[in-house]
């Protein structure tokens, strides 16, 4: 951490205590202030839906120190997810892929799929590498409210809700991740993001070229 300051390196050193111990912290990414806990503990996701205010139907998404991550939590990979994954990764690209059957079920609202991303941004991958486990990554905000890109919102919408806040001033993206699903013969894009649609189906595109065969992205 050494690109921390000292300040934000002690919330950080803190925050990774509390999820340690089973806690919900907010902190800031490359998108917007996210919301999140040790991913294989149960009772820390039933603890997200509540603060949230998220419907037990939404499934929760997971945050990756790197890819090599993938592996605890992801069936199989295909290789336009890969080709994703080189091009976008660590940033705003989130994939859903084939769970892991250890993965628990909260996490994916009982779905056989699980949406996963490396963020592009120091904080959440100290807190991941900290744990030494990945996270739950899904906004800090209540459900169906505008997702908040500084501290002083979360603080706003979830107030003592949360073991800790880490502020780090305005998230840089402002938007939320792009969502792609990788689980069909046919990538499609299941939420418009902080990366284009534009870009994303230029990738696809290069992809097929590269692997020789047609191949196109859906968007919404």
């Amino acid at each position: 951490m050494g690109n921390l300051s000292s300040q934000l390196a002690s919330q950080v050193d803190r925050a990774i205590e509390i999820l340690k111990a089973g806690g919900v912290i907010a902190f800031p990414t490359d998108t917007v202030y996210g919301l999140g806990g040790d991913v294989f503990n149960i009772e820390v996701a039933e603890r997200v839906y509540r603060v949230k205010q998220r419907p037990r139907h939404l499934p929760l998404p997971v945050l990756l120190a790197d890819s090599t991550q993938m592996a605890s939590i992801v069936d199989s990979v295909p290789g336009i997810a890969q080709f994703l994954v080189r091009h976008f990764w660590p940033g705003g690209l989130t994939l859903v892929l084939p769970k892991r059957s250890s993965l628990p079920d909260i996490i994916t609202a009982g779905s056989d799929k699980v949406a996963v991303r490396v963020p592009g941004h120091v904080v959440p991958l100290a807190l991941i590498r900290g744990l030494g486990a990945p996270i739950i990554g899904t906004s800090a905000n209540v459900s169906d409210k505008p997702s908040p890109v500084t501290a002083e919102e979360v603080e706003q919408q979830l107030g003592g809700q949360v073991d800790l806040i880490i502020d780090m001033g305005k998230c840089p993206g402002g938007l939320e991740s792009t969502v792609v699903d990788v689980t069909g013969v046919t990538p499609v894009i299941l939420r418009q993001g902080v990366i284009p649609e534009e870009e994303i189906k230029r990738v696809c595109q290069e992809y097929a070229r590269e692997v020789g065969k047609s191949a196109h992205c859906s968007g919404l």
